[in-house]
């Protein structure tokens, strides 16, 4: 009888917020997530339960029986793990999930590897939409790529290949696409806040920035005060945030890359 691609069994390594997303769309589309393993119980446990599988907190308690094991934690922890987390699995397929990672970290440590790279924030309080997000696959045989991206097509419309140095770009982008552009919320909250404001009232225009780039270039949807130099509100707004010289000094420095950009 011909096996469907949702038997493979998969172990996740990590119970983060790439973690917790990933395995309940795996699960949610007939995938048997086996085992979790996190350095916390609550972490373990709490993903456990939410896709059926077992779990531990134990690196040498993770089963050495699955086909896929995915390894979704900070880069620091996955260096320091990764030898023991090997141990007596090495003939399974491993991937990790890290944008800033090279694929070569596994070689030498096991023979099958390669990444699974979905670029979305997630958290673990907000759903995802998988269908719409682009998942990058990489893999040091054919025969593995073409697994993953299989698994991957399972979850999304939008499967690519990449190899570590276009991951690293990408995961670079993400950064200034996704974490700065947050951080900016985070700093108007806070100016906000400090004049009685709610930060609800950015939400129209937060939208309907994020919709113009879906229709334009990022270049030609710029707008605002530093677009034109209009060194009169600048000034003022500078003035404003006196009290606050971090935020005045990202308030000139992106100001003046704005308008060295856009001339």
């Amino acid at each position: 009888m011909k096996r469907s691609i949702e038997d493979t069994s998969v172990v996740f390594i990590g119970a983060g917020n790439l973690a917790t997303n990933l395995a309940k769309a795996l699960y949610r589309k007939g995938f048997r997530i086996e085992q979790i393993y996190s350095r916390t119980e609550e972490s373990a446990q709490g993903l456990a339960q939410l896709v059926e599988a077992g779990y531990t907190t134990e690196l040498s308690a993770i089963v050495e029986d699955a086909q896929l094991y995915i390894v979704s934690l900070k880069d620091a922890a996955f260096v320091q793990l990764l030898p023991d987390m090997v141990a007596g699995k090495d003939k399974a397929l491993w991937v990790h999930t890290a944008g800033s990672i090279p694929m070569s970290i596994w070689a030498g440590q096991v023979e099958r590897y390669g990444v699974f790279y979905p670029m979305q924030t997630f958290s673990k309080q907000r759903e995802v939409d998988f269908r719409e997000i682009p998942v990058f696959i990489e893999s040091n045989s054919e025969a593995d790529t073409q697994l993953l991206k299989d698994i991957a097509s399972v979850l999304s419309g939008k499967v690519y290949e990449a190899i570590s140095e276009q991951r690293k770009s990408l995961h670079l982008a993400a950064v200034f696409t996704c974490n700065f552009t947050n951080h900016m919320y985070v700093l108007a909250a806070e100016l906000l806040k400090k004049y009685q404001l709610p930060f609800d009232v950015m939400l129209p225009l937060i939208d309907e920035t994020a919709r113009k780039v879906h229709e334009l270039q990022p270049l030609a949807a710029q707008t605002g005060p530093a677009i034109r130099y209009d060194e009169n509100v600048i000034n003022e707004h500078l003035r404003m945030l006196a009290d606050e010289p971090e935020a005045q000094e990202l308030y000139r420095l992106i100001s003046e890359s704005i308008h060295r950009v856009t001339y």
